[in-house]
């Protein structure tokens, strides 16, 4: 961890809950009885749908700008989409200027978020972490400041205001499953919940397809892969964010990985049972939840549905039939 940041920490998440922008807070947190039956276990999910990025992003970036002192200095970052649009919105309340960079392979459905949420949006490279590679160049060229995902405790703490009010709910959980791209909403939700459910066991997913988190989680430090090919686009990372790693062991029980096939049938669940579209990361938890049932047995079990911004791809690949 950088010797200039803290952890994100459970004061720091009840007091982004009192200054976030309250369009993205207090968010549906259910379960559905059809639903627990079919995979014999109880699911309760957190819906992070219904705001105007259509994803949780927008709590991390809000707070994250609040911290800022006012300043023209451009803001520049790297986004698969949600944490841009989260970005842009933030900014845009602000008058700030931002540049986003995304892979040119990016949902363009994401691309033109950010766009009309006010953001420049540049595509280099083939995928995100090449965007990210060149935002970080072009913002130290242009004296602007670079944020990147994952890399910051107020990112973190703004997702982990999700976990304090599941714990204010009346659902009882005692294992999150929880998409791991970047690592701010895994970090966020354990730094809560280990400090105030400790007994609740934080489980984060990535895709088989997209090992890095898992890998580096495994070593104790970063390893960066050859490639992310997975569907799941806001959890495909090949170079892990170093602070977020740090933050981990303290925070994370677990981390597990899903298969291609399991993140499609996660996607047909979660519209069977419960009404929603939701984008391929975002439905990570539920894909652990069907792939790994046998190891979550007598467990009561809680997720985030964290986006639900899908590509035509992907659309294409969630109405796909799966026999």
């Amino acid at each position: 961890m950088s010797p200039h940041l803290p952890p994100p920490s459970a004061a720091g998440i009840r007091a982004a809950y009192a200054a976030i922008d309250p369009v993205f807070l207090n968010t549906p947190f259910w379960s559905h009885p059809a639903a627990d039956a079919a995979l014999s276990l109880p699911l309760a999910v957190k819906v992070e749908g219904l705001n105007p990025t259509r994803a949780f992003k927008g709590r991390g970036t809000d707070w994250f700008l609040a911290g800022l002192a006012p300043s023209d200095q451009l803001l520049v970052s790297a986004s698969a989409g949600n944490f841009g649009q989260g970005l842009a919105y933030a900014a845009r309340a602000r008058s700030r200027r931002v540049i986003l960079f995304a892979a040119t392979t990016a949902n363009p459905l994401k691309i033109e978020a950010m766009r009309r949420l006010g953001a420049e949006v540049r595509l280099e490279g083939h995928d995100f972490d090449a965007a990210k590679a060149a935002a970080r160049t072009f913002a130290e060229q242009q004296d602007g400041l670079f944020i990147e995902d994952g890399a910051h405790p107020r990112i973190a703490e703004g997702a982990g205001t999700m976990a304090l009010e599941m714990t204010r709910a009346r659902l009882e959980f005692d294992t999150v499953l929880v998409p791991l791209g970047n690592g701010a909403l895994l970090t966020g939700i354990g730094a809560w919940l280990k400090a105030e459910r400790p007994g609740v066991r934080v489980i984060g997913i990535v895709a088989a397809a997209a090992p890095a988190m898992r890998l580096s989680w495994e070593a104790g430090h970063p390893i960066t892969t050859a490639n992310a090919a997975t569907i799941a686009d806001g959890i495909a990372v090949r170079a892990p964010v170093p602070y977020a790693l740090a933050c981990m062991p303290a925070t994370v029980d677990a981390v597990w990985e899903v298969s291609e096939a399991s993140l499609r049938a996660a996607m047909r669940f979660c519209h069977e049972y419960y009404g929603l579209v939701v984008e391929p990361a975002g439905a990570a938890g539920v894909a652990a939840a069907l792939e790994h049932k046998g190891r979550l047995a007598g467990h009561r079990l809680a997720t985030i549905l964290c986006g639900s911004n899908l590509s035509e791809t992907q659309r294409r690949d969630f109405l796909r039939d799966p026999g």
